[in-house]
């Protein structure tokens, strides 16, 4: 294979490489600690992921992204990251991490990483050398260290509420055994804030992007990318007003950090993409990230949180595609991840909608409605226009776990909520791969894994799923195949087909507004109908792909469908309404 010529010792990446690759790439999830467990400990592994690259590879993705490998206590799931440069002993090694990089650039997958800047865990050298320095040390002025309010100082210095709820403040205990000052963490007591602020923060993150770059690494994800900068006078919320004026989210100084950043991925042979975690409702400060100086793309987190039906997904899609457009971005499509309540179960609920403040346990379920739904929905974000990830598990259609003993229970959301929150677990349960009784393949033999896999998932495992071509895997691989094949689809423009909407709903009692269809090019139709009732496919179209089987030729409700559309003599038609994403130069 021929390769560029490598500087700083990076590892080699494939001359022939498109430099345009992420604005259509499929993105698979990795969770490691629940993908795949290569040394029967109950624990996935490194070893496990490389044990089942060719999965992924037959699935089809392009890109794998890691959450968290690091060295870590585990108080946040791996977001609590004590060194940045080495891998979790739990998961292997820093030698297996490099080998697992190249190993998947061999079959066509490449990796991006999970960086974590906002904070740090609190068994980090940094914030440890801090506690013993004490106030007013320079160790200390890399954190947000400050004295408490009232006469004693007893009083946290905000009342910023933080991202798990509660208090944002700990406060310390000096060595004479004395309360000393506060510490700001938006996130947990064992995740302290860095101050970004410091040259010392900034220039860490930057040699930390040159690390993993030098080793090979296509892209860095940006946990929490718009919380890095607070207001060093510590404003309460809502005193002062104005675009990028609140105390600790989506300051205006943010985008100078990435500028650097960007700066940094540019300087390395092939595209090396910024994927920005960015919780903004604003849309238009959403798309400020993504200008052509700063990242590549950010998650879309607004098609996630809406609920089912046509309506909604179209609002959602026609202003995430208006948004990114003037940027030149391309949008990014997903359903769920590790922080998420998972798409079968969510899609079941009367509230079909995502909000981290509304999950309660309890809450009644539909699971073959879920599921009819959940499939329909791959198809619907795998047809959008833009680079689409998939959470590991979706390909299988697995439900969220909400009947964990609670004593198993690890996620700081549950505990901080005073329990009334059931946190994240759920959805982190290890993946079922092969067998009729847990682990189902995850681990060797009998080995417990680190969360316990419903006994009802042996008709979900890889192995069963492989043999029934009606399953949720080969949905997810035949899907991917066309996507790849057909060359409508990926980047581009999307057209709503407004005009065959009023004959799919012609019959029955499924209406116009619970069909959602558009056009991908002169070829290639997705329709959606989101109601309860068959409706009919136009006329002069084939059916390429479908989430569930026709009824006498029909779509059925909660269901969607991929179709090859015959020529069309014109394309004046009124009707049609165009949205499209301006393509960015190539870089490489």
């Amino acid at each position: 294979m021929d390769t560029e010529v490598l500087t700083r010792g990076e590892r080699a990446v494939p001359a022939s490489d498109n430099p345009l690759w992420w604005r259509s790439a499929v993105i698979y999830q990795v969770y490691v600690r629940s993908f795949a467990d290569g040394n029967g400990d109950g624990t996935g592994d490194l070893a496990g992921v490389r044990a089942r690259l060719g999965y992924l590879k037959d699935l089809g993705v392009d890109a794998l992204w890691f959450n968290p490998w690091y060295p870590s206590p585990l108080a946040d799931g791996g977001y609590d990251v004590q060194d940045y440069r080495d891998i979790d002993p739990r998961f292997g090694t820093l030698d297996e991490a490099e080998l697992l990089i190249q190993e998947a650039l061999a079959l066509g997958i490449r990796t991006i990483i999970d960086v974590v800047p906002n904070h740090i865990s609190d068994q980090h050298p940094w914030f440890q050398a801090a506690l013993a320095a004490g106030p007013g040390s320079p160790e200390r002025e890399r954190f947000w260290f400050h004295p408490g309010k009232g006469e004693n100082g007893d009083e946290i210095p905000t009342r910023w509420v933080s991202s798990f709820q509660g208090e944002t403040w700990t406060r310390t205990t000096n060595p004479d055994g004395t309360p000393g000052e506060w510490y700001l963490h938006m996130f947990t007591p064992e995740q302290p804030d860095l101050n970004w602020n410091h040259p010392d923060v900034r220039r860490e993150h930057e040699e930390i992007l040159r690390f993993w770059f030098d080793r090979g690494v296509a892209g860095v994800r940006i946990d929490s990318a718009a919380l890095l900068i607070k207001d060093p006078e510590l404003p309460e919320v809502g005193d002062k007003k104005g675009p990028g004026q609140h105390p600790t989210e989506d300051r205006d100084e943010l985008h100078d950090v990435y500028r650097s950043w960007r700066q940094i991925a540019d300087s390395y042979p092939g595209t090396r993409v910024l994927v920005g975690e960015i919780w903004v409702a604003d849309i238009v400060r959403f798309t400020n990230y993504l200008r052509p100086d700063e990242m590549h793309t950010a998650f879309n987190f607004d098609f996630l949180a809406r609920p089912w039906g046509a309506a909604s997904f179209r609002e959602s899609i026609t202003a995430t595609l208006a948004a990114h457009a003037p940027v030149g971005a391309p949008s990014t499509w997903v359903l769920s991840n590790h922080d998420v309540t998972r798409p079968v179960t969510r899609y079941g609920r009367e509230d079909t909608a995502f909000a981290f403040l509304k999950k309660r346990f309890g809450v009644p379920t539909d699971p073959e409605l879920g599921l009819h739904r959940a499939r329909a929905a791959a198809l619907l974000v795998a047809a959008l226009p833009g680079s689409l990830y998939i959470y590991q598990g979706d390909e299988l259609g697995l439900p969220e776990v909400e009947d964990l003993p609670l004593e198993l229970i690890e996620d700081p959301m549950h505990f901080r909520s005073g329990g009334t929150d059931p946190g994240r677990d759920g959805c982190r349960v290890p993946l079922p791969w092969a067998g009729e009784r847990a682990p189902f393949g995850f681990s060797f033999g009998d080995a417990r894994a680190w969360l316990p896999q419903p006994q009802g998932w042996s008709s979900l495992t890889v192995a069963a799923q492989d043999a029934d071509p009606a399953s949720t895997l080969n949905l997810y691989r035949d899907a991917l195949r066309l996507r790849r094949e057909l060359p409508e689809l990926g980047d581009g423009p999307l057209e709503w087909w407004d005009d065959a909407v009023p004959a799919i709903a012609g019959h029955g009692s499924s209406t116009a507004a619970d069909i959602l269809a558009f056009r991908r090019g002169d070829g290639f139709a997705c329709v959606v109908n989101t109601g309860d009732d068959p409706v009919e496919l136009p006329s002069g179209t084939s059916l390429l792909l479908s989430s569930g089987p026709l009824q006498a030729g029909r779509l059925p409700g909660n269901a969607a469908a991929w179709l090859r559309l015959a020529p069309r003599a014109s394309a004046s038609d009124p009707s049609r309404t165009t949205i499209t994403t301006e393509q960015s130069a190539p870089r490489g």
